[in-house]
C-alpha cells in the first residue's frame, strides 16, 4: 500500500492534524510536534495525546504513515559544544513527543560542519548525537533527511549518509527519508523513468533499501545540481513527473510515508490524486 500525504499544520494541537489530512484525502502525514522555530516548547497535554491518538484511529492513520519532523534549529553536528548540546536536548526532546504520541519515527536534518570542523568529523557528531537519543528514548526511529547540500549542510550525498548509518549502534533504529528535490539539486537526477531508477539503484547500492523509511515527493524550483534548496508543485519545476511515477509504481515505496512538502497547500487533494492516478495507471498495466 502507498501512503500519501502532505505536511499539514498542527495549529492549535498536534490532534488537529490528522482532521487537515483527511480533508485533502491523505491517507498519510507530517506535522511538526512542537513550534518549528523555537528551543523549548511546553510539554504535551495528556489530553491532547489521547484526543492524537483517537483521531488518527477515527480517520484510519496508521503510525507508520505519520512522519513528524524535529526543529529547523536543530544541528546535531554542530562543531561548537553549547549548541551542540542544545540540539542533542532538543532532539531528545522531539524523540520523547514521538513516543509520546505512539509514533516510530522522527524525521531530520542531519547537520552543519559550518567550515569549523571537518565533514568527517561533523558526520561523527550527527551519528554520536543519534545514538545519544537512542541511549534517551526507546523505539523511535531516527529517519535522516537527505539535503540540498547548501552552504555547510551535509548529509547531500548518499555516501554521506551511509557514513553517518555506519556510525549508529542500533541499526534498526535509524533511516533515511528522500526528498526528490534536495537529491535533485545535490546532483541526482530524476528527470526521466530511467534517471530516476539509476538514482534509486545508487541509493539502494550505497545505501540500502532497507533503510528507507519515508520520502518527501516534491519538484524543483532550481536546475540540477545547483545545490539550492526550493521545493516547487508536481510537474511545475525542473524534474517533471516521470520521477513520481517510478516512485508510485515500484513496490519499493510501499508501506512508507510518502509526504508532500510542495509550494501550493491548495494543490495538495489533487497532487494526491495525480499520484494515486499513477499508481492506478501501473495497475492496470499489469493486470492487462
Amino acid at each position: 500500500m502507498k501512503y500519501i500525504g502532505a505536511h499539514v499544520s498542527a495549529s492549535g494541537g498536534v490532534d488537529k492534524a490528522p482532521a487537515n489530512a483527511a480533508q485533502i484525502g491523505a491517507n498519510a502525514f507530517a506535522i511538526f510536534t512542537k513550534n518549528q522555530r523555537q528551543w523549548v516548547a511546553k510539554p504535551l497535554e495528556a489530553q491532547t495525546i489521547a484526543a492524537f491518538k483517537a483521531n488518527c484511529r477515527q480517520l484510519g492513520f496508521v503510525p507508520e504513515a505519520i512522519l513528524p519532523h524535529d526543529s529547523y534549529l536543530i544541528n546535531l553536528g554542530a562543531p561548537e559544544e553549547d549548541k551542540l548540546v542544545k540540539s542533542r536536548e532538543a532532539f531528545i526532546d522531539e524523540m520523547a513527543r514521538c513516543k509520546q504520541l505512539g509514533l516510530p519515527l522522527l524525521n531530520f536534518h542531519p547537520g552543519s560542519h559550518l567550515k569549523k570542523i571537518s565533514e568527517d568529523a561533523c558526520l561523527s557528531l550527527i551519528a554520536e548525537s543519534i545514538n545519544l537519543a537512542h541511549q534517551a528514548v526507546p523505539e523511535v526511529v531516527a529517519v535522516i533527511e537527505n539535503t540540498a547540500g547548501q552552504g555547510t549542510n551535509l548529509g547531500w550525498s548518499f555516501e554521506q549518509l551511509a557514513t553517518i548509518i555506519a556510525q549508529v549502534e542500533d541499526k534498526t533504529r535509524v533511516g533515511v527519508c528522500i526528498d526528490t528535490c534536495h537529491a535533485f539539486a545535490a546532483g541526482y537526477d530524476l528527470r526521466t523513468h530511467s534517471a530516476a531508477e539509476t538514482t534509486f539503484a545508487e541509493f539502494d547500492q550505497t545505501v540500502g533499501f532497507q533503510y528507507l523509511r519515508g520520502m518527501h515527493l516534491n519538484d524543483s524550483k532550481t536546475p540540477f545540481g545547483s545545490r539550492v534548496d526550493r521545493h516547487h508543485a508536481l510537474g511545475e519545476g525542473e524534474i517533471g513527473l516521470p520521477c513520481f511515477e517510478v516512485i508510485m509504481q515500484d513496490a519499493r515505496f510501499d508501506g512508507i510515508p510518502l509526504i508532500l512538502e510542495t509550494i501550493k497547500p491548495e494543490k495538495w487533494a489533487d497532487e494526491i490524486r495525480l499520484l494515486r492516478q499513477f499508481e492506478v495507471t501501473a495497475s492496470s498495466a499489469i493486470n492487462a
